[in-house]
């Protein structure tokens, strides 16, 4: 008994009183970091005073949105038709594309001198922002939704092309190994022992690029492109706040619309 009360750690104990050792690194890294923070929030006027103001104009403009006037509804309706065909047209196409370019990059499938400039491919579809290529795509082919469906293309290869690639490094070759067995072709290798093991995955990458497509489409049109964009940048310039208003309320439908489309798509799959 003696001995058992020796061997258990009094409350005086240094050890009991002090669980876990400070760290000097990792306080002196928090603390730079609070520093950092009030150094670019001075850098950059993020004042009281400004947020006060801010609150004031908004409560102004909130004022100023409603109620909404769909008195133009007709263009409304033909750019809401626009966006939503930039959107499918852009997915469907940067869908398949990206099947073959994520199955070139896979590096479990194809050698460093085919997959290393996939990635890097890749990697330049995903490096711009959308609004940044669509005004490149506006100079090179003028205004319109062609500008806006090349812009979305391209978003959509550098964002389901790593992915797919990425789900196919992580496959069990021992399918793959059984089908190249039987004496089987490329093509019939990549059919029945790739696709069978990714082809859930490649639906749910697919439906979330069509969502973000038809999030896009409405924005690429601020620069030309095409779609619900030019109508809203239009709009904000006339200071026509309840025009905004019916613009905005229409792109929540459209976002609505891809959501519904993109259930369906899953219920068939399933």
């Amino acid at each position: 008994m003696a001995e058992l009360n020796h061997t258990t750690p009094r409350a005086s104990d240094p050890e009991r009183a002090h669980p876990f050792h400070p760290s000097w690194g990792s306080r002196a890294l928090w603390a730079g970091l609070v520093l950092y923070l009030v150094y670019a929030a001075t850098t950059l006027d993020l004042t009281w005073a400004r947020f006060l103001v801010g609150i004031d104009q908004g409560g102004e403009l909130l004022g100023r949105l409603f109620p909404a006037n769909f008195g133009r509804w007709e263009l409304l309706l033909n750019d809401l038709i626009e966006s939503l065909q930039i959107a499918i047209i852009a997915s469907v196409v940067g869908i398949v594309i990206s099947l073959f370019v994520g199955l070139l990059a896979a590096r479990n499938l194809m050698p460093n001198l085919v997959s290393a400039p996939m990635r890097v491919f890749i990697a330049l579809c995903r490096t711009f922002h959308p609004v940044i290529i669509a005004i490149l795509f506006v100079k090179a082919v003028g205004f319109g939704a062609l500008a806006g469906i090349l812009t979305l293309i391209v978003a959509s290869v550098g964002f389901i092309a790593k992915l797919f690639a990425e789900a196919i490094e992580e496959i069990s070759l021992k399918q793959v190994e059984a089908i190249r067995a039987t004496g089987a072709g490329f093509a019939s290798i990549i059919l029945f022992g790739v696709l069978p093991q990714v082809f859930s995955r490649f639906i749910g990458f697919s439906m979330y690029q069509l969502d973000s497509n038809l999030r896009n489409s409405t924005m690429v049109g601020i620069v030309g492109a095409g779609g619900l964009g030019g109508t809203l940048f239009s709009a904000f310039q006339r200071f026509d706040y309840d025009f905004v208003t019916a613009i905005l309320i229409t792109i929540i439908a459209l976002i609505l619309v891809g959501e519904a489309l993109s259930n369906a798509v899953r219920r068939v799959f399933q």
